[in-house]
């Protein structure tokens, strides 16, 4: 699957409640995760990193079996932390790895602090490293049944609320596998104008 960059389609004249400098921080894309060149991408992950379905599984096989040699080492992951590995065969230089909360096991406010967790997480890993450049999947909108949109509206706020600092984080990219979730994140970032 090819990347489309949609970002610029969505905001238009760039009026959204997001500063016009973080707008151009942020970027959609449909595509597949495991293609794109970037500093890290960020790996929906189940609790043992061992890999599984969905984006989990697709990033395993196209990093390779050393991703799972050092997955192993880092003794699993808890629901709303984040760990990093080496990208080995993939484009990017890191992996991220962060649990997502399963969203009717959870309760829907311990599934959004939760969620919440995931992307701050992942930003502080990320700054870490010196990481500029990150992608990420749309966590826990697969098998663990959150929302999109609600996910959606969590990722685009703790983005926003990370690119108000200064970090070494210079660009977010969601990369979102199916046009259904592609429009409704072309939703939701209309709704946020």
């Amino acid at each position: 699957m090819e990347i489309q960059a949609v970002w610029p389609d969505v905001c238009g004249n760039g009026k959204i409640g997001m500063e016009n400098d973080i707008i151009k921080q942020i970027e959609i894309v449909q595509g597949d995760i495991t293609r794109l060149k970037t500093d890290a991408i960020v790996n929906a992950a189940n609790n043992s990193l061992l890999g599984g379905g969905g984006v989990d599984g697709a990033i395993h096989r196209a990093a390779g079996p050393k991703l799972l040699e050092e997955c192993r080492k880092l003794h699993g992951c808890r629901t709303g932390e984040a760990k990093i590995t080496k990208g080995y065969r993939l484009e990017a230089k890191f992996i991220i790895h962060t649990v997502g909360p399963v969203y009717y096991k959870e309760g829907h406010e311990r599934s959004e602090r939760l969620l919440k967790n995931c992307y701050e997480n992942c930003f502080k890993t990320a700054e870490s490293k010196n990481i500029q450049t990150i992608a990420f999947p749309a966590i826990s909108c697969g098998v663990y049944g959150y929302p999109m949109e609600d996910a959606c509206r969590i990722a685009l706020k703790a983005a926003e609320k990370i690119l108000e600092k200064q970090t070494s984080i210079k660009k977010i990219i969601f990369v979102l596998f199916s046009e259904n979730a592609l429009n409704t994140y072309q939703n939701c970032l209309k709704s946020m104008a």
